[in-house]
């Protein structure tokens, strides 16, 4: 396994687990409109992102076939509708949205870097496949991050002398 599979195979992973990360934080906020909206939205990029991905790694010889959609209905969506309940009658819910932002934004980052490593080496094999990808993709990233940091900068003050 060369460099270029060893990233693509971390972006996947990355992706795939913030799609799943932020279906999460949109059914746990469900009260809060705008993160439930704009996490829902940004979830889809990233599943987006997931399938472009595995798509351009089996044209280097890499298989990263998807597991089933654990996020879709089932026992799974019962637990986050029972959490969304329970975080709702909790002292607190102010603090755990900023802890799931913190945690949105620190893996959209992971992301991020993966992107602009993938961009450099495309870059350097002239390998114009790899290079369209990142070039799309990233910019999405990037705007989940600056989504992800303006919550906190909007919501923490508020919260945070609010206890």
């Amino acid at each position: 396994m060369n460099g270029i599979n060893l990233v693509l195979r971390a972006v996947h992973h990355g992706e795939r687990q913030l799609a799943e990360d932020l279906k999460v934080v949109a059914d746990r906020h469900r009260a809060e409109h705008e993160v439930h909206h704009v996490a829902t939205d940004l979830a889809r990029w990233s599943r987006e992102h997931v399938q472009r991905v595995a798509d351009t790694a089996h044209a280097h010889g890499l298989d990263l076939a998807d597991a089933p959609d654990a996020s879709s209905s089932g026992l799974l969506a019962t637990l986050r509708e029972k959490a969304a309940d329970a975080v709702g009658s909790r002292p607190e819910p102010g603090l755990l949205l900023l802890r799931d932002l913190r945690e949105l934004h620190l893996s959209a980052t992971e992301n991020s870097v993966y992107w602009e490593m993938l961009a450099q080496a495309a870059q350097a094999t002239k390998d114009s496949t790899l290079l369209e990808l990142a070039s799309s993709c990233h910019p999405q990233t990037l705007r989940q991050m600056r989504w992800t940091n303006t919550m906190i900068k909007n919501l923490a003050p508020q919260i945070l002398t609010g206890l």
